[in-house]
Formats: C-alpha cells, structure tokens, sequence
C-alpha cells in the first residue's frame, strides 16, 4: 500500500508538471494568448490522471503469482483503456476514423518498442546476476 500511495503521488505531481509545461509550450509557440480556464483544468486534470495511472499499473509486474504474459496483457489492456478514453473524452484526440487509427497504431508502435526495451534490460541484468552467482 505504500508503494501504491507513493507512485500514485509522483504520478500526479508528474502529470501535473506535464500539464504546466503544455500550457507554456501552448502560449509561447502557438497562436494563443488567452487560455480558457475551463481548458486549462480539463487538460490538467487529464494529465494528473495519466500520470497516476502511468506511474501505478506497473505494479502489475511485481504480481509474481502472474506471468509475465498475463502482467503485460493486464498493464496493456488498463493502460490503453484509460488513456484512450481520457483521450477521446478530453478532445486530446480528434474523433475521427483516420486520426483515433492513426493515434492507435502510434500507442502500439510506442508500447511495444518500450516493452522490448524493458524485456531486453531486465534479461541482460538476470544473466548478469547470474554470471555472477556462478562466478561464487
């Protein structure tokens, strides 16, 4: 439960930066000079949203009773479900056949080049740990 509580408040905090730094990147380099305050606080409440849930569904990886399919099958589906539907919700996505296809395929492309990275990382640390546990 601490686990879960601190990630939840890294995750908001970091959503909550994220959505600072938006809304200047929105005013510096876009046409915009005034912001609705009712933009501001959906945009940022969906990011401190995102942020949570991005920092705590990776606690399904330390389920050790759960495979590593079933971790990344759980973490994909949570994942995907929440961002999407705060996605279209908010109108950080257009609903529009071409762009929600669009973002769908980019989210695919996106979480599979991370998993593999992730995969790759921690089976180089395993076979370095183990290396070592011979070498005793």
């Amino acid at each position: 439960m601490k686990t879960f509580l601190f990630r939840s408040m890294i995750g908001i905090f970091f959503g909550a930066f994220l959505a600072i730094v938006m809304t200047y990147a929105v005013i510096w380099f876009g046409d915009v000079e005034t912001l609705s305050s009712e933009a501001f606080v959906r945009n940022s409440l969906g990011s401190m949203f995102c942020g949570w849930f991005f920092s705590v569904t990776p606690l399904y990886f330390e389920i050790t009773t759960l495979k590593l399919w079933q971790q990344t099958l759980l973490h994909f589906i949570t994942v995907s479900l929440l961002y999407f539907i705060i996605s279209f919700g908010i109108g950080w996505i257009p609903f529009q056949m071409t762009t929600a296809l669009l973002s769908i395929l980019s989210f695919l492309f996106i979480y599979f080049i991370i998993w593999i990275g992730f995969y790759l990382y921690f089976k180089s640390e395993s076979r370095k740990l183990n290396e070592e546990l011979n070498h005793l």
